[in-house]
């Protein structure tokens, strides 16, 4: 793992920094501090501010900060990390009173505006659990460790190298990556039907991107037990296709121009249907969707199911 954020504008290091001295202040057990993300990749957004649609935005990447304790208990680790939260964005705003009144300029720095405070994100992991974690190959965390740079070690512990999994554990997995992100597009389906009856067409077309995205990344999980985070559904089908042709035939049956501006149109809905006020969604190509999103729960399990009962045959020869 990387060890160095001197590449971090000196403002950032200094945010950092800051942030480690009250997590080893405040929580003896820490072992190791981890920054990952974009921070960690260097692909972060520092302040993003622009009119979409007639309205304002503005968008900041958070800091993400794995804390790995040994022998700490999770509530107790989870309230301080709270608590140091709070405080980190309590001395930032009496920073930028300080600054402001020095100097009268709101805008030097983006010190004098809390909306430009870089937030916070902290979870918790014991040593031991994130090493089994890591030995297993759980794709969150091998990616932490691949890209993650290292701001605090004890030196007391060495994290583990990804094994070579045995295929009961590649089903075990397969299976528990299956339940988590289908439930979830069971979940999005539900609330599609539900902004339907309402006749909140654009938010039901949002819930319906959603329902894909968790189809498509269960898919992904199964045959592959990694994951990354992406929204694009253009990018996300392409990456499934190769696993079976029926996907193709799902979204693009009779290949016709209106089959791809429906697409099109569920894609751009995961931004524009929650922040474009001009965004319109009619009954009937909701209703068109939905019924893709039905075919697409048939296949995707049909198709997961397959792959788990190859790992479960295969862990039983083995055995």
């Amino acid at each position: 793992m990387k060890k160095s954020v001197k590449y971090l504008p000196r403002e950032k290091q200094e945010d950092l920094k800051y942030l480690v001295s009250m997590i080893l202040e405040r929580i003896p057990g820490t072992e190791m501090i981890i920054l990952y993300g974009s921070y960690a990749t260097g692909k972060y957004v520092e302040y993003d501010s622009r009119v979409e649609f007639g309205i304002r935005t503005t968008f900041m990447s958070d800091y993400d900060i794995l804390v790995v304790t040994s022998g700490a208990k999770d509530k107790e680790v989870g309230q301080k990390l709270d608590n140091i939260e709070a405080i980190y964005y309590k001395n930032q705003s009496i920073n930028d009173i300080l600054y402001v009144g020095e100097t009268g300029n709101t805008e030097a720095s983006g010190h004098g505006n809390a909306d430009r405070q870089t937030p916070v994100q902290f979870i918790n992991e014991d040593i031991k659990k994130l090493n089994r974690d890591l030995s297993d190959g759980r794709y969150f965390y091998t990616q932490i460790k691949e890209e993650g740079i290292i701001l605090y070690n004890r030196g007391r512990y060495k994290l583990e190298r990804r094994r070579k999994l045995r295929y009961d554990e590649i089903a075990k997995q397969a299976k528990e990556y299956f339940d988590e992100k289908y439930k979830k597009a069971i979940l999005f389906f539900d609330q599609t039907r539900f902004m339907y009856d309402k006749k909140e067409y654009a938010m039901a077309s949002f819930n319906l991107h959603q329902t894909f995205e968790n189809l498509f990344y269960a898919m992904r999980l199964v045959y592959t037990l990694e994951n990354n985070k992406m929204h694009n559904l253009v990018k996300l089908l392409a990456s499934v296709r190769k696993y079976s042709e029926e996907f193709e035939k799902i979204f693009f049956p009779e290949k016709t121009e209106e089959e791809m501006r429906l697409f099109n149109l569920v894609k751009a809905a995961y931004v524009e249907a929650r922040y474009n006020p001009g965004f319109r969604v009619t009954k009937d190509e909701v209703e068109y969707l939905m019924a893709v999103a039905e075919r697409l729960f048939i296949l995707v399990r049909e198709l997961c199911d397959i792959r788990i009962g190859e790992y479960e045959r295969s862990a039983s020869a083995a055995a």
